[in-house]
């Protein structure tokens, strides 16, 4: 027998070896898998938005996105993010995660991000796709980005905003003919954990009806312990007989921590407020539904009509009863006559 033959004759006893073994072993080509449960399914159970990296003009929003998967394995799961401009309507970011197959039962938490301005609210829009079909989705509606602190500007030291000691207390050190040397205190408070590093105070004096710089000065606030409010104080000289507004700031290397201001009135015959217009905006994070419209018009009052007014309602515009009258007179006499 040569060669040729010899080959020819091992491949035809692994050829018939493979075929007694599918048939003695039936399964064993089978995909591994569980594909005797119930079809599997992908679920959105909850989204959770949370604050990431805070720069100066965006914001970093971090989804957690909670899945819940039923049944056997359901394959190519993938988690896509969109955030859209509330009042726009424009396409703002995407995100895609990719998650693979699913085969393990319960709850499992994804992450993903979408990077927005500063500025407005959103519509986040999220998606759950299994091999490229639509499965679920939920949308979930921010507002108040801007009030977000940068992460730069994040700081647990500020100016205090206790409801009976003043924030900032101004008093006159001393009077001369043409000008006053006024003492300016601020209180500051740590409420953090740690002992604070060291901050500058800005105090700037503006005359209120000119707008114009009168004097400022700065002060350095030393290190305040956790939980401690410390009173830093410092003196600025302004022409008398005048109103003033203090403004006082607190930097850490030139970066704006926190801000306030009050008044000094040293005008005899008028006296002025300290700016109250700010309008605290906070950042929100709630469900948003399509049917808030409806909703609304369903809660609406309906405001109730008694039987005097329907008759009132219903009355023919013009003399009404008068008419009225005037037509069954001409009736009866039309009648008499052809009688």
């Amino acid at each position: 027998m040569d060669a040729r033959t010899t080959l020819l004759a091992l491949a035809a006893a692994v050829l018939l070896a493979g075929a007694v073994g599918l048939v003695a072993a039936p399964d064993a080509l089978d995909d591994p898998r569980d594909t005797t449960g119930p079809p599997g399914d992908v679920d959105l159970v909850d989204v959770v938005v949370e604050p990431g990296d805070v720069r100066g003009d965006t914001a970093t929003l971090d989804l957690l996105a909670d899945l819940e998967h039923d049944g056997s394995t359901v394959e190519n799961v993938t988690v896509r993010h969109r955030a859209i401009g509330s009042d726009s309507g424009l396409l703002v970011d995407e995100t895609v995660v990719e998650v693979g197959d699913v085969d393990r039962g319960g709850e499992m938490t994804m992450n993903g991000s979408v990077d927005v301005d500063r500025d407005g609210g959103y519509h986040l829009e999220t998606v759950i796709y299994a091999d490229g079909e639509r499965q679920t989705e939920r949308t979930t509606r921010i507002a108040g980005v801007s009030a977000l602190t940068p992460t730069y500007a994040d700081s647990n030291v500020g100016f205090s905003d206790g409801s009976v000691w003043p924030t900032i207390a101004v008093s006159v050190s001393e009077a001369g003919e043409t000008e006053a040397t006024l003492s300016i205190s601020t209180a500051v408070t740590n409420r953090g954990d740690d002992l604070s590093d060291g901050l500058d105070l800005r105090v700037l004096l503006r005359q209120a009806d000119s707008n114009v710089v009168a004097d400022e000065a700065t002060e350095t606030v030393g290190s305040v312990r956790p939980g401690r409010t410390e009173t830093v104080t410092t003196t600025v000289e302004v022409p008398d007989e005048y109103n003033y507004y203090v403004d006082a700031a607190l930097f850490d290397d030139d970066v704006l921590i926190d801000e306030t201001q009050d008044v000094a009135n040293l005008d005899p015959q008028e006296t002025i407020d300290a700016n109250e217009t700010v309008e605290d905006v906070g950042f929100a994070v709630e469900d948003f539904t399509q049917d808030e419209v409806a909703d609304d018009l369903d809660d609406a009052p309906v405001r109730d009509v008694d039987e005097d007014d329907a008759t009132v309602d219903d009355d023919t515009p013009g003399f009404g009863v008068v008419v009225a009258v005037a037509a069954l007179l001409v009736a009866t006499v039309v009648a008499r006559r052809y009688r």
